[in-house]
């Protein structure tokens, strides 16, 4: 066998990503925050750029946060109250508290938001009631309370009520479906988790953790005179003695946790901030960017000047420059581009689902990132890159823009999605004949009437999940 050796010209073609376009790449994926601490790192490496919006020592400093747990914060409106004695004047110790407080809040990597979001993946709901869940979850504070309405001079009853129906309005569902969904997140942990006021939250807790009932009692009817330490106001109304009445005061002070939430992570930088806002005005929906607290960037006026001037600086210097001025001028650029682009894309997003906007959940249309691709001129890539990790204020909430994105069954009119197609079968199944209840195939006429296309099987699946049995098992005399 003989070997030899030969050279050989060949053409090939390669893809090669330079480092401006590595950049602008790495600047479409970055949420509006990541892109603000992305400028600012910028701003301190490259003297070529300059703030315009105003003088670095002006920028104020965020102040620091101390992570406590007052229950005065919770008992609004009670009075003769101080954290260091505790509900019911039961001694504790501030620091000691404080101390474990903070070990447990090290403890956690992860979000409440996050950890609340696992909890919904994993459980038994079906698609519709998991986007409900969504939303409740996206509106639970940091201290693990549903905030959506200011309280006012609402008693708890009257509270809970209306904050329901916000959401419901908000989304375009039940008050009923709200409901459900949210007595299953209210069972996640941690415990007292979801609830909308105090009361709620220490009863939720109660039950959950089997207390003495004696504290749920006081918990129901004497929270004011518990804040005020009127033992003897309590035993009174509740046909117990006095002592009974600590004991139960002190569970609540040792068992029960005010503030749910105070266990994960509050890092600010990790908070929900829109990237986009949407605003109706008129007949028509604004996109406007967030762009506060990016800073407005340009260019050194005197380092435009020093390249130029040949008596002050040296070649090297002027490379150095030259380098520094190309890389701000590129970044300048990439920034605008990527501003333009993710308008364009949360402007297509509004336009495909307008009637979401416009008539709540039941019409989240299906859409693809081909869709808006297509509608915009960009790659599928690009529009996948605009739309992680990033979110739009709407005036039906705050939702991530990969929320719009969805597979849909078949329509004469289109696409529609699958919880549309479920909201229509369990209006079918609940208008029947409990004496003959309609099968599979029968429910896809019907479904074919309404122009809906499934297939039998499908039926099947969404009846399931919707928690109907079989045609044979709910027939009732």
């Amino acid at each position: 066998m003989s070997y030899e050796f030969k050279q050989e010209l060949k053409l090939t073609q390669k893809l090669l990503l330079t480092p401006q376009l590595r950049l602008a790449i790495k600047l479409l994926q970055l949420s509006r925050q990541e892109l603000v601490e992305l400028v600012r790192e910028e701003l301190e490496k490259n003297p070529v750029l300059e703030d315009g919006r105003l003088d670095v020592d002006e920028v104020p400093m965020p102040e620091s946060r101390t992570v406590e747990v007052e229950w005065q914060d919770y008992l609004e409106g009670l009075d003769d109250y101080t954290v260091r004695t505790g509900l019911g004047g039961i001694d504790n110790s501030e620091d000691d508290y404080r101390e474990g407080l903070l070990e447990r809040v090290s403890s956690f990597e992860t979000t409440l938001k996050e950890h609340l979001m696992w909890q919904l993946n994993s459980s038994s709901l079906n698609e519709r009631e998991k986007k409900i869940g969504e939303f409740i979850i996206g509106n639970i504070d940091e201290d693990g309370y549903l905030r959506m309405l200011e309280r006012g001079s609402m008693d708890d009853e009257t509270y809970r009520e209306a904050t329901v129906k916000e959401i419901a309005n908000s989304i375009g569902v039940s008050p009923k479906e709200v409901e459900y969904v949210l007595d299953v997140i209210q069972e996640f942990t941690p415990s007292g988790v979801g609830a909308i006021t105090l009361r709620e939250c220490l009863l939720i807790q109660i039950q959950q953790k089997n207390i003495d009932p004696i504290a749920a009692r006081i918990v129901e009817d004497h929270l004011g005179l518990l804040a005020k330490r009127d033992y003897k106001g309590i035993a009174k109304s509740l046909g117990v003695d006095e002592e009974t009445v600590i004991r139960g005061a002190r569970l609540i002070s040792e068992l029960l946790n005010p503030v749910p939430g105070a266990g994960f992570g509050r890092d600010e930088a990790r908070t929900i901030v829109p990237d986009a806002y949407v605003y109706k005005v008129g007949d028509e929906y604004l996109v406007v960017l967030n762009e506060d607290g990016l800073p407005k960037l340009n260019i050194s006026s005197y380092y435009k000047k020093l390249i130029d001037n040949n008596e002050f600086a040296t070649k090297e210097v002027k490379e150095y420059i030259r380098d520094k001025f190309h890389s701000a001028v590129w970044l300048i650029k990439s920034i605008h581009q990527r501003q333009r682009t993710m308008k364009r894309v949360v402007e297509s997003i509004v336009k495909f689902q307008r009637d979401f906007l416009d008539r709540g959940l039941r019409y989240l249309k299906p859409l693809v990132l081909s869709d808006v691709a297509r509608d915009i001129g960009m790659h599928e890539s690009t529009i996948s890159r605009v739309t992680t990790n990033k979110y739009v204020q709407t005036p039906r909430g705050i939702f991530e823009l990969k929320y719009f994105f969805s597979t849909g069954v078949g329509s004469s009119n289109g696409a529609i999605t699958p919880e549309y197609v479920k909201e229509k079968l369990k209006e079918i199944i609940e208008a029947e004949d409990p004496a003959n209840p309609l099968t599979d195939q029968q429910i896809v006429e019907k479904l074919k009437e309404c122009n809906i296309t499934v297939a039998r099987r499908t039926v099947a699946k969404y009846r399931e999940e919707l928690g109907y049995l079989s045609s044979s098992r709910r027939k009732r005399p």
